[in-house]
């Protein structure tokens, strides 16, 4: 058994949390870790780590190495397959599977499991017996997971099918988000499932119907690896409900009962989620509150609410608007507002950083370096710098000379200095990094050597 992890998504509906450079897959929106790193832990249960691997775009390699890294130490880059161009869910599936085929040289009966990297799921320990149970059968079908349906719901695709006592059933139609009116009548029908986006299938089975109903894909499969990558962006921009489950008869959906919740919208995060611990609700009632910070948030007097507080924007949403977020990204988008993709907190290969202070001659940053990484070798024309050590231990770079910092120490970066900042201890660096200069831009920057291969 394989897995394939899908995590190639922007997440613009949970805004101002998900931005362009770190979207929703990425976040800590429910407990300790993230909804990518979640759901590896969860299929961790069932497929061996090294066979489970995840799809991604370059701008997000080392945001995906990094997180599974954290809670998977041996995991190795490899099982990271990046995407030459955002495609939807088919080409990147195929992409997959063409590494399966001819770099692992699998057998094509193996069975295949594809999830979104962005999903929740109360019920592990449910989730994984189904799963189990799929594979089990070792099915030359096509094999989705609907979901029982405990509301109408506008947010999420249906699934029609034959309601039996059996498990597995053939799919009868695939229907896109309704109006909620139509959702109402699936809803009461008892005819239809959520459609979870989780499908299970083998690699024969994928070129079939791939070879039946997107050939585009499928003539480019049957060529030489590396021409599949070099001529990837000329695939089909579509989905796999699209391309192939919506058009193959040998689709079967499997009925989930786990507490699955896509997390679409932040009416669906306040479903499972609490209030901001620093929440106060006076004389108001049905409010979510969540603050990325742990801000104080106190409302008074009002209702059907949610509140959402990134560190540098706040959306006040109606409840049940949660849809809408849509109409927010886009005014964003075309008045060129760059809280819509950029946040202040900026994740890079080594770790991430915080500007805490922005402006005309003068940044201020909090910078954190993860044990054994490093920034490039660089300098800056128009700026100077000062760094901090907050935490840990920093090994420096700073022109001709090599130096050691400790907590409470510093160390002054000249403008055009060649310097190099690096954690070779075991826990997070942390630094304060005061710039001045007549400029003080990202743009700012010439790069000598870098370990990551950013120019």
């Amino acid at each position: 058994m394989l897995a394939i992890i899908l995590c190639g998504g922007s997440g613009t509906r949970l805004w101002p949390l998900s931005r362009k450079n770190y979207p929703k897959q990425f976040l800590n929106l429910i407990g300790e870790n993230s909804l990518l790193q979640d759901t590896f832990l969860r299929i961790k249960k069932t497929i061996p780590s090294d066979k489970i691997f995840v799809v991604g775009n370059k701008d997000n390699f080392f945001n995906i190495f990094n997180q599974i890294k954290d809670i998977e130490k041996d995991y190795k880059k490899e099982n990271i397959l990046i995407e030459p161009a955002s495609l939807n869910t088919t080409p990147g599936i195929a992409l997959a599977i063409k590494y399966f085929i001819d770099k692992l040289n699998i057998d094509k009966n193996e069975q295949i499991l594809i999830l979104p990297s962005d999903h929740y799921i109360a019920n592990v320990e449910e989730y994984n017996i189904l799963l189990n149970n799929i594979f089990n059968l070792n099915s030359n079908n096509i094999i989705t997971i609907g979901i029982k349906p405990d509301r109408p719901e506008i947010g999420y695709g249906y699934i029609k099918t034959n309601i039996s006592t059996s498990n597995l059933n053939k799919v009868l139609e695939f229907k896109e988000k309704p109006d909620f009116t139509t959702a109402e009548k699936y809803f009461t029908s008892g005819e239809y499932l959520w459609n979870s986006g989780m499908y299970i299938f083998n690699s024969n089975t994928f070129l079939e119907e791939t070879k039946k109903y997107c050939s585009e894909i499928f003539s480019l499969m049957e060529r030489s690896y590396d021409e599949f990558i070099n001529n990837f962006n000329t695939l089909p921009n579509i989905s796999i409900d699209y391309a192939i489950a919506e058009k193959s008869d040998k689709v079967f959906v499997a009925f989930g009962d786990f507490g699955w919740n896509d997390i679409g919208s932040f009416d669906r995060l306040a479903d499972i989620s609490v209030n901001n611990k620093n929440s106060i609700n006076i004389e108001s009632k049905k409010v979510f509150s969540y603050s990325s910070t742990n801000k104080l948030i106190v409302t008074l007097g009002v209702e059907d609410l949610n509140i959402i507080e990134s560190n540098d924007s706040i959306l006040v949403q109606k409840r049940g608007m949660g849809e809408d977020v849509k109409k927010v990204t886009e005014y964003l988008k075309s008045h060129n507002i760059k809280e819509l993709d950029n946040n202040i907190i900026v994740h890079r290969p080594w770790g991430r950083y915080e500007v805490l202070m922005d402006e005309l001659n003068y940044k201020v940053k909090k910078i954190i370096v993860y044990p054994g990484c490093k920034l490039s070798l660089q300098s800056h024309m128009h700026r100077s710098e000062h760094w901090v050590v907050v935490n840990g231990s920093a090994l420096i770079v700073n022109g001709d000379k090599n130096l050691v910092l400790l907590k409470n120490e510093s160390s002054f970066i000249p403008q055009n200095t060649k310097h190099r900042l690096e954690n070779y201890g075991d826990v997070n660096l942390e630094i304060i990094e005061v710039q001045t200069g007549e400029y003080v831009g990202e743009d700012d920057i010439i790069r000598y050597d870098d370990i990551y291969g950013r120019e």
